[in-house]
Order: structure tokens, then sequence, then C-alpha cells
């Protein structure tokens, strides 16, 4: 797999830093520091430039409230999360919908798609509405096009997603029980015609019992690579 010089890290879950060639630094579904996976050494970041919401849940949302008072990045999400963030005090919120491409730090193309999830954030009310879940397509200027696709389900408009983006990467959930499982995701990488997968969203629970293993046996014979990645390893 060639990333054309971006440096993606995985921090365990669904969390993931993607580092420009330029040094822009861009977080996805940041859950650091009460993440179970993720390294102790990742719990705080020297630079953060943009961060990328998936969906309202707790382990999505995770640690945006303290990275953007530490790093006042800017954030992007969905409409009802980013009218939610902006009322605990985020600034520089940037909100879309489905369908919508914004330009984030380092130029990059960011496109909100869809997923086949829930989406209520946890608050001191209860459960509040979090819009709608959503998968990022991120596409880099001079570098590739990586498809995170939050928490989901594999469903039949991902062959879209792949015949409008032609994402170089795709991070899918395959830890099961609340999203797809090993053989649905492999079934997605073909859905997408992706050339590489890279699992996300396993193990950190017992109850997330996919494996990369699974994964790559679903895929075999389809040419797809398959690329596990070690939480606080850069690839």
């Amino acid at each position: 797999m060639n990333l054309q010089g971006v440096e993606l890290t995985w921090f365990g879950h669904a969390s993931v830093r993607i580092r420009l060639k330029d040094g822009t630094v861009l977080l996805i579904d940041p859950w650091l520091g009460d993440n179970p996976a993720c390294p102790e050494a990742e719990y705080s970041q020297e630079r953060v430039d943009g961060v990328f919401i998936t969906h309202g849940h707790f382990d999505h949302v995770g640690s945006t409230l303290a990275l953007a008072a530490e790093h006042s990045p800017q954030v992007f999400a969905i409409h009802e999360i980013a009218v939610f963030l902006e009322g605990q005090g985020v600034g520089n919120v940037v909100g879309s919908n489905k369908g919508g491409t914004v330009i984030g730090p380092g130029g990059v193309a960011a496109t909100l798609v869809d997923a086949v999830h829930s989406s209520g954030m946890s608050s001191d009310k209860g459960i509040v509405p979090g819009g709608e879940a959503a998968g990022w397509v991120l596409a880099v200027p001079d570098g590739p096009t990586i498809y995170h696709a939050g928490d989901t389900a594999v469903f039949g408009d991902m062959s879209l997603i792949g015949e409008l983006w032609s994402p170089d990467l795709a991070l899918l959930p395959i830890g099961g029980h609340y999203t797809m499982g090993p053989d649905h995701a492999a079934r997605a990488a073909r859905l997408l015609a992706v050339p590489a997968v890279m699992p996300i969203h396993y193990g950190t629970f017992p109850i997330l019992a996919g494996t990369p293993a699974e994964l790559a046996a679903a895929l075999d014979g389809s040419g797809i690579e398959m690329i596990e990645a070690t939480a606080g390893v850069p690839i």
C-alpha cells in the first residue's frame, strides 16, 4: 500500500491520525485517553489541525472537547453534532451533511457519505439526537483518497462510493455486534472495489470479536490487500 507520503496511525477502535506531507494533522473519531486500545503515548497530541467525526456515540466523539480546548482545530461533523459541540463551547466547528464536500486543513476535500448505524449522543440529559451516522471520504491533494466508514453495516450503495471517489484505502469496522463483522466487511470491500482495506473497530472489548485474520480469509481471492495496523505504529 503506497500512501504517497501520507502517514496514517491507528489508535485502536475507530480512532485514526492522518499526517500529511506538509505536517498537517487530521484526526478521525479521536477517542484517546479513556480508550482501552489506545497507547498511553497517544493520549495527548502535539498538533491537531482538523477533527472529523463520523457519528455521535461516545467512542467516536471521544476526546474532541479536550482536543478542541487545547489545539483549536477545525472540527467537522454532521449538522446536529456540530450544533451540539458549539453548545459545549467548541469553536471553529464546520457542520455539513451527506453528499456535501468541505475543504479542510491541508486542502483535504472531505465528503460526508452514508452509513447504516445510529448516532445518539450522551449528555447530562441522557441520550440526545445526533443526526445520522455517516462516513468520511478524505481526498488528499497529491495523495491518496481514504474512506473511513465509521460504524456501519454493509449496504449496497458502497459500490456508488467506490464509483464516485475510487478510494485508495478503506477503513472498515469488523468487530461485529454493533457493526458489520469480517464477512460483511469483505463484501463491503468488494462493493467498493478498493485496492486495500484496513480493519478498525474490533478487539477493544470482548464483544467486538471479529478479527483481521477472519477478514483476510474472507477476502481470499479478491486481490484486495488487507493491512493489519498496530495501535500507535505509523504506516
